[in-house]
């Protein structure tokens, strides 16, 4: 009997479950909680997926009062796992120890990073872990000078390099209360550090490494140039959007923030249950984007988004989709059409299941606005919430967390499992007639 290779695709799939089942038992340990008390699976399950999948969002309404020195650490190792990849680290690991990486572990690096080819996975692998290490070490530096003037040393130092991990891991999570970092919506220092770390988080390594080795818009990358253009623009139109339909509830230093915030990190220095209905689809919309390929955000990804963008806007001129005087292949346009509908399928359907699972819950009345909030913030790894998530029934929370872990690897990822041929497209010598069928 022939035996069946494990593929790429279903080792980077596995890697995180056993992260998150990891996470799930150690966050369970009495020693993760101040009072002792082990967390119910439900949450642990929850919130071990949350920080894998670097969303932020926690059945927990207090991480901070909860969670004990232990479970802190926990959950921030998790987060840095879950935002840089189990691979990658992997990989970095075997390199440190000298072992010999084989063109076996070189295709997995290449599924893990959604790479073209084998070139350079080595190098770009050891370039991630020393990047994300650097900047990450700025952020606690610089979040370290506010936060010395409200804690001592000890505790300063770990509330800034966990505040500056999950920042850059786009992950949401913080150990400062229950209203997230709404205290500081008026430090700027505070605002800035934590906006560019979730830039530059979400822009992807690839871009932060051509930029670092090139230097000169004109010698960028058509990849790097399509996401930095398309991240400028979501953050200068949900700045705008955000400012002109809330003016008299927030800042524009609060607005950028929450433009930047909302496509994947999660933070909040404003409560979202104070926007009306118009802000909050808006920010659905923006969630549902997400952040840019090969980074520590979730979503369809800014490059689908651009790549839609141009392939209606070419489609109603009659024109070929060209960028920068590059075609754009089928090929991309079809894959960004199907990422779009399998997302959008799935996350409906999770939503239409939590609703009647909710319908049933005897202890809290969920709305309608508030359930499809939650459902597309879990989807996108945002974290982002409007305060439900704590009281969702044990159900709902698995649901919620198993559509986490769809919207981090992505539904081309899960569902390319089952493509027997990823990678390797059949070769055959059969070409069928073209048939034409009518459209709209």
């Amino acid at each position: 009997m022939k035996k069946r290779k494990i593929t790429p695709l279903a080792i980077i799939v596995m890697s995180f479950l056993g992260i998150i089942v990891l996470g799930v038992f150690l966050l369970k340990l009495p020693i993760s909680t101040q009072t002792a008390e082990a967390l119910s699976w439900a949450d642990s399950i929850f919130i071990s997926t949350s920080a894998v999948c670097v969303t932020g969002l926690s059945t927990i309404p207090d991480i901070s009062a909860t969670l004990s020195i232990f479970g802190k650490v926990v959950l921030a190792l998790l987060i840095q796992i879950g935002g840089i990849g189990i691979v990658t680290i992997a990989i970095y690991v075997l390199i440190v120890l000298g072992i010999k990486i084989g063109v076996t572990e070189r295709y997995i690096i290449k599924e893990a990073l959604n790479q073209h080819s084998l070139s350079g996975v080595v190098r770009l692998v050891r370039s991630i872990i020393i990047t994300t290490l650097i900047i990450e070490m700025f952020g606690t530096i610089i979040n370290f000078i506010v936060f010395i003037q409200e804690f001592e040393f000890w505790k300063a130092l770990g509330v800034s390099a966990f505040h500056s991990i999950s920042s850059f891991n786009n992950a949401g999570f913080d150990i400062l209360g229950s209203t997230s970092i709404q205290a500081y919506s008026s430090n700027v220092l505070l605002n800035i550090n934590t906006m560019v770390l979730i830039i530059v988080g979400g822009i992807g390594f690839i871009v932060i490494r051509d930029i670092l080795a090139k230097r000169k818009w004109s010698e960028l990358s058509l990849y790097s140039k399509i996401v930095l253009k398309t991240t400028l623009f979501l953050i200068v139109s949900g700045t705008l959007l955000i400012k002109f339909m809330e003016w008299s509830n927030v800042t524009w230093l609060e607005a950028i923030f929450q433009s930047i915030t909302t496509r994947t990190a999660g933070f909040s220095t404003v409560d979202m249950n104070m926007f009306s209905y118009s802000t909050l689809i808006v920010i659905i919309i923006f969630m549902f984007i997400g952040a840019s390929p090969n980074s520590t955000g979730g979503g369809v990804k800014t490059t689908t988004f651009f790549i839609l963008f141009k392939s209606i806007k070419s489609f109603l001129s009659g024109k070929p989709t060209i960028v920068n005087n590059r075609k754009i292949g089928i090929d991309s346009r079809i894959k960004a059409f199907t990422l779009v509908i399998l997302a959008l399928v799935s996350t409906i359907t999770v939503f239409i299941i939590l609703a009647g699972i909710e319908a049933r819950n005897p202890n809290y009345d969920m709305p309608f606005i508030k359930m499809l909030f939650e459902t597309f913030s879990a989807f996108g790894t945002v974290g982002l919430s409007m305060g439900i998530t704590p009281f969702l029934m044990p159900a709902s929370k698995v649901l919620l967390s198993t559509l986490m872990f769809l919207g981090r690897l992505g539904p081309i990822t899960i569902f390319g499992i089952m493509n027997k041929n990823w990678g390797h497209p059949p070769v055959s010598n059969i070409e069928y007639a073209t048939e034409r069928i009518i459209i709209g």
